[in-house]
């Protein structure tokens, strides 16, 4: 039986948090009774130029093409005396990994310390829609990019992310994403920031894929380029039953890997900088 699945804004505390929610045969997202709820009423409303949609309600509406795209009035700022973290991730089934991640990354970092964003490619967020998941970050993706620009003196949001993040994690990593990045290819939102990225910034990537795509000479050409030319870090992936059942090296590493390291990048920032008291710089 086909089920369609859709994205719901739950609001708690005063935050607002996202859940997936299946609906039965023949019903659409329209028709769900909490609709007019957590959403605005109608496509028009959402157009609006004056629209009311700051920081602080960025997170409401639907990802994977279920809520109304951000518009121009939504603004990315930074916090003083917290690490920014931008998520990318793309279309490897390690995606479905994400709430785990970002559970791993809070407990490990300083307290009250990190904020974190993320941004999807399209790949990615089908296979999102597959999964039951909550989470409070932001997600954003490729038509946000484009709808949050009107004109000059608009923000263009992959700059605006760039600016944003203190490092950049894309964890996982795909074979079809890091080919894209190594030969200069930005076609979405995800490769756009990359391809904009501040070098003075740490960018760490997780690897996922099949075996056989890790072992292909081309995975190996372009992961030197990322890190020899591009000086970006490796997590390497490891060895494990993958979701296809084969055996071999290409599944992301784990959470608590990946949230190790990035812990130790925001813990050394904020070992440099407390004495001064000043907001992480972006050069170390």
């Amino acid at each position: 039986m086909h089920r369609a699945t859709t994205l719901h804004t739950l609001i708690s505390r005063g935050k607002y948090s996202l859940s997936w929610k299946m609906l039965p045969a023949g019903k659409s997202w329209e028709s769900a009774p909490d609709w007019e709820e957590v959403t605005e009423p109608n496509a028009k409303r959402v157009r609006q130029e004056d629209q009311s949609d700051d920081e602080e309600q960025s997170s409401s509406g639907k990802i994977g093409g279920r809520r109304p795209p951000f518009t121009r009035s939504h603004k990315i700022q930074r916090s003083g005396g917290k690490f920014h973290l931008l998520i990318g991730v793309s279309g490897s089934v390690a995606v479905i990994k994400l709430e785990e991640l970002i559970q791993k990354l809070y407990q490990s970092c300083p307290e009250n310390k990190l904020i974190i964003k993320v941004a999807a490619t399209k790949a990615a967020l089908n296979l999102l829609e597959t999964q039951d998941f909550e989470i409070d970050e932001v997600i954003y993706e490729d038509r946000d990019e484009w709808s949050m620009w009107r004109g000059r003196g608009d923000q263009v949001l992959h700059i605006e992310l760039r600016k944003w993040a203190d490092a950049m994690l894309i964890a996982p990593l795909d074979a079809n994403t890091l080919a894209k990045i190594a030969v200069g290819i930005n076609d979405n939102l995800v490769t756009s920031i990359v391809r904009a990225w501040d070098p003075r910034k740490p960018l760490y990537f997780a690897p996922a894929m099949n075996t056989m795509m890790w072992e292909n000479p081309l995975t190996f050409q372009h992961r030197n380029t990322l890190k020899d030319l591009l000086r970006y870090k490796e997590i390497p992936p490891m060895e494990k039953e993958l979701m296809c059942g084969d055996v071999g090296v290409g599944a992301m590493a784990s959470t608590t890997m990946i949230a190790t390291i990035i812990a130790t990048v925001v813990r050394n920032r904020f070992a440099v900088y407390t004495a001064c008291d000043t907001d992480p710089a972006p050069d170390l």
